[in-house]
């Protein structure tokens, strides 16, 4: 197709323009070859005749479609006005500044802060590929930092462009990124400290110039270092070509570098007060712009970031305070002033200020400095002199020695900064990030700008070369052939600059001439160089020299040229500085003296090209120029040998106003940073390159069906092409793209629209034809009923008369009534011979049925009969099985209990035995006492014969006995107070005995009330077995009527019958077994009475021999209590004894009374028993009555049954011995309890008589004391009395341990009642279990002939729903229960929360054994257990969902089983009974509950990450509503190694299967719903969030038809919610975001009530990403239109009274707050079982 085809009418092309660079205009008449005009229509409406060179025709303009793409290389029509106008679309309409250019990221400055930079906008572009979201600066770091890891390479980021355009932000956002992406691992934070090193950077490097208010004033490098894992590690930091000419000089409307209007703000700080620093407009060097401040920038808070960053950088406040001093002393050095002495001479003014504080704070010698500004040494072959300077080269001196300190101090910082971002470690890989200057060109161009453009040229060529290796591998990919394509090569020009007899090396031997001038330098260059293409000389300037550079001619002032590049010092200047005591300082000086000298040294070792001429005063230094070249040549070394990256910044105006777009800066810009020529390059080759599925997709609408019909998509793709594009060199298929020249896509396009045009007129046609043939049809229809009517109406009027009108009548009438008539007649037959036929045939039917009844009811009555006899037979053989089992049982459980009574009765005979022996002694110790007391009558009598002899001799004595007798009451006195003191001792003895015997009496009732609940339990249990009994007995009569219907079987009776004999047989085996058991209990019962009568013997026995002994010892006590004092009676009182007796004695019938009550229950169950024998009788003689009409087996059957009864005759004696034992044991108990009234009574007596004998002893005792000598021995009694008195109290101590013991013994005896209890209900159990069993062998007999099949096993016995293990167990429970434990091998034979209803049931044991330490020892093991397996296995999703779900059943369980109010409310009662009981596990609850959270986030996590990659293809990517393409040619030209091939295309229904997958996960493992919902919510939330994130960061994605495609994805998600019944869970509400996104790409914009609709709908998004949607709407054809930038105003008018976040993009890190609801098990823990594969033997169920 020739380009001349497409200069149509109504195509539009691209004419020069003096304002806008370029001007779009319409044409209006098809041009043809040779016509020299061309016919436009300019946008403003008027007509513009054009003239061309048919040779060189006007660049075409893209289509609508194909304008505002994100890449320039994607247009179909390359050149510069459509770059410039795709660039204007963006910047001005859609506010996006990022946009590609091949592989460069071009990044217009906005001046405006945009919300495009959060860490969210990070992570969304991490992991993602560069092209698959909009161009972005994250995108071109990403991409880098993926091709490090991937291919272990470093890589450059080269960030370009002129002053002011954003180089430094972009430079700082790339760095930022790495810092994110890519945190270090250890903890001195490297990434902080390399994105810390910017502040103090910007503050020493950056100043204010009339284009940027922080424009860098130096090249900058920064290689961050990244260890084998690809974290920060470090960093290093270059430099190139600092500014310093900026530290002394100025130009209007500019600054010097902010560090030192930083320090003049804070020069009231009590920090600063030393520098003696004033304001900033009173130092030359920092006012000479005349500007001291910039708006919007606070220099006193950038001064505190710099400090702050200093710090954070490890530089100490020493280093800082050095730093501040050099600075301050470089602005008072620009204060100082010179006077003029003449022509050539000069000196300082005398007592300078300035000069004096730099001193000050430099530590330099005053007078040596003021000497060598003003003079200068010359050093000649014989001598040596000073010579004077003017002021000119004073004032020069002074600022070379500014500048010359400035850059050593920028130097000794970067060095800092380096040395601090160095940590330990290895480098595996660095990205280096390159930060500078672009190409400019001033009105005055000068060295700096020299060396800039050099810079460029160098990066231009590398650039170069770049971009053909990515083409060149492109096309190799490809397999397409590689053609050689002229691009702009500028090594010419590198070698005019950088080669020998160059620029710089003229300008170096120049420089090395003391008397060389820029005049003599420049008049070198025009004779060695010439005139060229490359160099010319200036025809209106003898002082300049031109350069054509790649971007466009530079004319460069030489003045300035050899100073700039020598920047030399005086030595003498040099040598002061290093003299300085000020250490920092004279580093700087020495260092370079050190440098100077290694250089000399290795001078050696290179040969220069010629001999240089040995320099003047030592400056055997090399020139700037040089060490620019060769920083420039290392730079370049690095750059090539890594992987670079592009980015240019352009500034958009001069005026730095946000969003406006001057185009001639603009295009001034893109072709010096190389973007046009990259576009020029593209443009020869195959700019435009699809996909075969894109092509498809979008031109499908130009194959024939013919050609869309073929299943190789690809081949229909080349068949097409061939046939609408004729020229096969205009496109190329690769394997996977097809690669179009310029032009062809606009071509394709123009095509695709006039098809789509023709279809729609065709169906435009169609549809209008269709509704004017209807409208002409009901027309025509209408037409013909009026014409019909009227013609009818005219017929009528015209045919018909009055007459003829009568006639017709008169007959109609009669044929009515005749035809009226004959139907009547008609029905009457019909219906006589209907009803006759139907009376015939429902006699017969009714005959028919009722035979059929009669014949049914008797067949019932015959085998009710039958099957009424065989329900009985069969009954009463199982009842009669069942009851002899259960009276062996019953009877052998009645003979342990008489057996315990037993042991009773002897347990109290034994303490009956034991009170009578303590009365013995008792009784012997009184007769001790009344052989005393006789002694004592004798001794009286003596003394009495004595007292008769001694009267005469009284009178003498008496004075001597009266004062013994005092002596004797004063001792008698202290004697009876120690008596009452040990009386007092006894008492209280007596009530601690009293005291404990009543504590242990009611020990006792409560151990009564525990026996006697045990026995309501056990009664209880006893009533449901009578229950259970009935319900079998009733289902056997059921089972009976049910066998008499099989009579009518008869013969196959029979053989069931004598199969059902065979097995009875077997089963009758067993009745010899039951005969041995009666007869084991007749012998066991003969030996309980052998037992019983000699027990009772034995109790006659003791009771008569403790009769006697009472009652033989009364009168013993009576002499025994003669001589007993009046305070003895406490001593001896016998009431405590008694009333322990007594105690004991009620202790004794609470007992009896419960063995009462459990016989009386016995004797009721053994009755019942007997009824049933009896029963079971009756029933034996039917059974023997039928089994004698049958045959010789049935015979067998009623012998064995006749035996039977006879062994059943037993029960009744049976019955009567048990009641003679009953019988025996009450005549016991009444003997027992009249012994116990005697005893009481002789109690009584004895106590009576103490009395009387207390008070008959107290007369006698004053008796005694008349006599002097009675009373001495009676002292001698008393004292023995009281050793007496000791001893009987140890007696009591021994009796009261006694009966401690006894009580210890009533104890154990109730414990092993306990026991005997257990053992009790362990043998019903297990009688229940042989009943069950022979109940479901009885069965099998009766449904053998139906199935022979075994029953199910018997019904275990009730557990208490608690697991004992042992503690040493505790590691293999844990062990297998939770680290070894597999989810899939559970949830297949087992709930899936068994081992958390495993893990609790131990639990409840450690609480039942009231074990603290094994409890917390086992829930400390549990907890850490499923913190090791999540930890573990943190990312096998099907363990964690396992977890999640057993660890929430675990803390329902501890919530429901707590016992707390609030979790009974839906229990059972069995459930309540099983609460714990004696510890508050709330604390662990909260442990477990914090470690759920843990395990659920993690959960959300692994979902998270697995379903995240299909979440963008299957909700944006994939066309989910077919017809309906939402894709546009985009032709984006990724990255080659960015992309991989054969990648699985996910769909809509990919997530949908993902999100069943995690569905059934959870349920499977038997997850709560409420949890689950919580899950999903969860999950729809990053769903929705993530799809909306990408619509803000992918323009193509903002078209109507992608909202629809939205929109019914969103529907399919809510279908999935409603088919698992979670529309409960609010999941659809985290989408309504995504919702009204998609609404908002449909909805029309174009009016301000389409304005105020979408604030009204869109309450959910907030303003600025309304606004981003807008902005970044993108028609998919022509027929749509694109949203004016008046209208986003519009809304963003409507939008500020809204408030709302400014946050671009959703957090899809967000997590709702988790509950966990709580949700009772109605699982009953006493029917768990453990099942064999877990391997927990060791468990036992309780």
């Amino acid at each position: 197709m020739a380009l001349l085809e497409l200069y149509t009418k109504y195509n539009r092309v691209w004419i020069p323009d003096a304002e806008h660079v370029w001007q779009s205009a319409e044409i209006t008449r098809d041009f043809h070859s040779g016509e020299t005009l061309l016919e436009l229509l300019l946008e403003d409406g008027t007509d513009y005749h054009y003239p061309v060179d048919p040779s060189k025709l006007p660049p075409l303009r893209n289509p609508d479609i194909l304008v505002g793409e994100n890449d320039l290389t994607a247009l179909s029509y390359l050149h510069e006005p459509a770059v410039l106008h795709n660039l204007k679309v963006r910047f001005v309409e859609s506010r996006i500044i990022y946009t590609y250019c091949g592989i460069i990221l071009v990044a217009v400055n906005p001046y405006k802060q945009l919300h495009i930079y959060g860490d969210a906008i990070i992570h969304a572009y991490s992991g993602q590929n560069m092209g698959d979201m909009d161009p972005h600066i994250f995108a071109v770091a990403e991409e880098a930092y993926k091709q490090m890891a991937r291919n272990h390479k470093n890589q450059s980021i080269i960030v370009s462009g002129e002053s002011g355009a954003g180089k430094t932000v972009s430079a700082r956002y790339a760095m930022r990124y790495f810092a994110v992406v890519s945190k270090s691992g250890s903890k001195t934070r490297v990434e902080d400290k390399v994105l810390a090193s910017n502040p103090i950077t910007e503050a020493i490097g950056n100043a204010k110039t009339t284009r940027n208010d922080n424009s860098s004033r130096f090249g900058k490098y920064t290689e961050i270092s990244f260890d084998r894992r690809y974290r920060i590690i470090g960093a290093n930091m270059r430099t190139y070509l600092l500014e310093k000419s900026r530290v002394v000089f100025q130009s209007d409307n500019e600054r010097n570098y902010h560090i030192f209007y930083q320090m003049c703000s804070c020069a009231d700080s009590p920090e600063f007060k030393n520098l003696r620093l004033l304001s900033a407009d009173k130092f030359r060097y920092t006012c000479m712009g005349g500007h001291i401040t910039i708006e919007g920038v606070d220099d006193g808070k950038d001064m505190e970031e710099t400090r702050r960053t200093f710090t954070l950088l490890g530089l100490k406040e020493d280093f800082q305070s050095d730093v501040f001093k050099v600075l301050a002393a470089v602005l008072h050095l620009g204060n100082v002033e010179f006077k003029k002495l003449g022509d050539e001479k000069s000196s300082v003014a005398p007592s300078d200020h300035h000069l004096e504080v730099f001193c000050d704070l430099l530590d330099v010698s005053a007078e040596g400095l003021e000497r060598w500004l003003c003079n200068r040494r010359i050093v000649l072959v014989a001598e040596t002199f000073v010579k004077p300077v003017s002021k000119e080269r004073a004032i020069t001196a002074r600022d070379v020695l500014a500048k010359q300190i400035y850059a050593h101090l920028f130097d000794c910082i970067i060095n800092q900064i380096n040395t601090a971002l160095q940590v330990p470690g290895k480098q595996h890989a660095f990205i280096g990030v390159l930060d500078i200057y672009g190409f400019e060109t001033f009105d005055i161009n000068s060295f700096e700008q020299f060396c800039i453009n050099y810079a460029n040229e160098k990066l231009q060529q590398q650039f170069n070369l770049h971009v053909f290796k990515l083409e060149q591998e492109e096309y190799m990919k490809e397999d397409i052939p590689w053609t050689l394509i002229d691009f702009y090569d500028n090594q010419p020009l590198i070698d005019l600059i950088e080669a020998k007899m160059g620029i710089l090396d003229l300008l170096d031997e120049e420089c090395s001439f003391p008397q060389g001038t820029d005049q003599s330098w420049l008049q070198k260059l025009y004779n060695y160089i010439g005139a060229g293409p490359l160099f010319e000389k200036p025809r209106l300037s003898s002082e300049a020299f031109v350069i054509q550079h790649f971007a466009d001619k530079v004319e460069y002032q030489c003045r300035g040229f050899l100073e700039k590049n020598r920047d030399a010092l005086y030595e003498e200047l040099v040598d002061a500085m290093r003299a300085s005591k000020f250490s920092f300082l004279a580093s700087f000086f020495q260092e370079e003296e050190q440098q100077q000298s290694s250089a000399a040294s290795k001078g050696i070792k290179v040969k220069p090209a010629r001999p240089s001429v040995k320099p003047a005063n030592k400056q055997l230094r090399t020139s700037v120029g040089d060490k620019f070249r060769s920083s420039l040549s290392l730079l370049m070394e690095t750059l090539n040998a890594t992987t670079p990256h592009y980015v240019r910044c352009i500034k958009p105006n001069d005026e730095k106003l946000p969003f406006e777009y001057d185009s001639r800066r603009v295009v001034q810009q893109l072709r010096a940073c190389g973007v046009l020529e990259t576009i020029r390059i593209s443009a020869q080759s195959y700019p435009s390159r699809w996909t075969y599925i894109e092509f498809y997709s979008r031109y499908s609408v130009l194959m024939s069906h013919l050609e869309a019909d073929l299943n190789d998509k690809k081949q229909t793709c080349k068949n097409v092409l061939q046939r609408l594009i004729q020229d096969s060199n205009q496109y190329k298929f690769g394997r996977t793209k097809i690669f179009f020249r310029a032009g062809q896509v606009a071509y394709l396009e123009k095509l695709r629209l006039d098809r789509l045009r023709g279809a729609c007129v065709t169906i435009q046609k169609h549809v209008r034809g269709w509704s004017q043939r209807r409208t002409y049809l009901r027309t025509r229809e209408a037409a013909i009923v009026l014409q019909q009517y009227l013609r009818g109406q005219r017929t009528v009027r015209k045919t018909v008369t009055a007459a003829a009108l009568k006639q017709g009548w008169a007959a109609m009438v009669i044929q009515t009534h005749w035809r009226g008539y004959r139907m009547r007649q008609i029905y009457q037959a019909v219906l006589l011979a209907s009803i006759t036929i139907q009376a015939f045939t429902r006699g017969w039917m009714a005959r028919k049925q009722y035979n059929k009844m009669m014949k049914e009811h008797k067949a019932l009555v015959l085998q009710k009969y039958a099957r009424a006899w065989l329900a009985r037979r069969r009954f009463q053989t199982m009842r009669r099985l069942v009851l002899n089992v259960q009276l062996s049982f019953r009877v052998q459980q009645l003979r342990k209990k008489i057996e315990e009574q037993n042991k009773e009765n002897r347990g109290l005979m034994e303490r009956l035995t034991g009170l009578a022996n303590s009365h013995s002694q008792t009784v012997d110790r009184l007769h001790g006492l009344e052989a005393q007391l006789e002694k004592s009558t004798n001794l009286k009598a003596s003394l009495e014969a004595m007292g008769r002899k001694a009267k005469e001799d009284a009178s003498s004595t008496i004075a001597q006995l009266q004062k013994e007798i005092e002596a004797l009451n004063l001792e008698k006195q202290n004697l009876e107070k120690k008596l009452e003191a040990s009386i007092r001792e006894a008492k209280e003895s007596f009530d601690q005995v009293r005291r404990n015997l009543l504590e242990e009496k009611e020990s006792e009732a409560r151990l009564r009330k525990i026996a006697e609940n045990n026995i309501d339990i056990q009664r209880q249990d006893h009533k449901t077995e009578v229950e259970t009994l009935k319900e079998e007995i009733k289902r056997l009569k059921e089972e009976r009527v049910s066998l008499q219907r099989k009579v009518e079987e008869g013969a196959q009776v029979n053989s069931d019958l004598q199969e059902q004999v065979i097995q009875l047989t077997k089963h009758v085996k067993a009745i010899p077994e039951l005969r041995r058991d009666l007869n084991n209990l007749q012998n066991q019962r003969n030996n309980m009475d052998r037992k019983m009568k000699q027990q009772s013997e034995q109790a006659r026995a003791k009771m008569k021999e403790i009769a006697r002994q009472l009652i033989g010892g009364v009168v013993e006590e009576e002499v025994l209590l003669g001589l007993t004092p009046d305070d003895s009676e406490k001593i001896y009182e016998p009431e405590d004894l008694l009333a322990a007796f007594e105690g004991l004695q009620k202790a004794t019938r609470i007992l009896e009374n419960h063995q009462r009550e459990q016989r009386e229950s016995y004797e009721t169950r053994v009755e019942g028993l007997t009824l049933k024998v009896d029963h079971l009788q009756n029933e034996n003689s039917k059974l023997q009555n039928l089994f004698q009409e049958k045959s010789n087996v049935n015979e067998d059957i009623r012998q064995e049954v006749s035996r039977l009864s006879t062994e059943n005759s037993v029960i009744p004696e049976l019955k009567l011995q048990v009641s003679e034992l009953q019988r025996q044991k009450q005549e016991l108990e009444a003997h027992v309890n009249e012994q116990s009234r005697e005893l009481a009574e002789k109690k009584q007596e004895i106590t009576h008589t103490l009395h009387r004998r207390i008070t008959e002893e107290s007369s006698q005792r004053e008796y005694f004391e008349e006599k002097a000598k009675e009373l001495e021995e009676v002292k001698e009694e008393l004292q023995c009395r009281v050793d007496d008195l000791e001893e009987e109290n140890d007696h009591l101590k021994r009796q009261q341990l006694m009966e401690g013991e006894v009580k210890r013994k009533l104890r154990e005896e109730t414990s092993q009642l306990t026991a005997v209890n257990m053992d009790f209900e362990e043998l019903l159990d297990q009688k229940d279990r042989l009943i069950k069993k022979l109940q479901s062998q009885i069965k099998s007999l009766e449904t053998s002939q139906k199935a022979k099949q075994t029953s199910t096993s018997a019904i275990p016995k009730e557990y208490l729903g608690m697991l004992e293990y042992r503690r040493e167990d505790e590691g293999r429970l844990i062990q297998n229960i939770v680290l070894d434990l597999k989810p899939k091998g559970v949830v297949v034979n087992m709930i899936p929360s068994l081992p958390a209803y495993i893990l609790f049931m131990c639990v409840r044991h450690g609480d039942y054994l009231n074990d603290e330490a094994k409890l917390k020892s086992l829930m400390n093991a549990i907890i850490g257990a499923v913190k090791k397996v999540v930890v573990g296995h943190h990312k096998d999703l099907e363990l964690l969902s396992f977890w999640l779900s057993n660890t929430y059943q675990l803390l329902n369980c501890l919530k429901q089983y707590s016992g707390e109010e609030e979790f009974l409310k839906q229990s059972t009662p069995r459930q309540k009974k099983n609460c714990l009981r004696n510890f508050d596990l709330s604390e662990h609850r909260q442990i477990l509950s914090d470690l759920a959270i843990q395990i659920y986030h993690q959960f959300i996590s692994v979902m998270q990450k697995t379903l995240t990659p299909t979440i963008v293809p299957g909700m944006l990517e994939h066309e989910s509503l077919q017809g309906i393409s939402s894709m546009k040619p985009t032709g984006l030209r990724k990255r080659s190694n960015s992309t991989y091939e054969d990648a699985e295309a996910y769909t809509i229904s990919s997530i949908l299967q993902q999100l069943s997958i995690f569905h059934s996960n959870m349920s499977h493992h038997g997850m709560d719903q409420g949890l689950i919902k919580q899950a999903i919510k969860q999950l729809f939330f990053v769903v929705g969030a993530t799809t909306l994130n990408h619509i803000m960061l992918r323009k193509d994605m903002c078209s109507c038809r992608k909202g629809m495609q939205i929109r019914c994805n969103i529907s399919y998600l809510e279908e999935w919610l409603k088919e698992k019944e979670l529309q409960s869970s609010h999941a659809i509400d985290t989408l309504r975001p995504l919702a009204q996104a998609a609404w908002l790409l449909q909805v029309n914009k174009s009016t301000d009530d389409d304005a105020k609709e979408i604030i009204d709908k869109c309450p959910e998004l907030n303003p600025v990403q309304i606004v981003k949607i807008l902005n970044s709407y993108t028609p998919i054809d022509d027929f749509e239109k694109r949203v004016t930038s008046a209208f986003v105003r519009k809304v963003q008018s409507l939008l500020q009274d809204h408030e709302g976040s400014t946050q671009l993009m959703l957090d899809t890190d967000y997590r709702f707050q988790v509950t966990f609801p709580f949700c009772p098990s109605l699982q009953a823990l006493e029917l768990l079982q453990v099942p064999s594969s877990l391997y927990l033997d060791f468990l036992t169920r309780i």
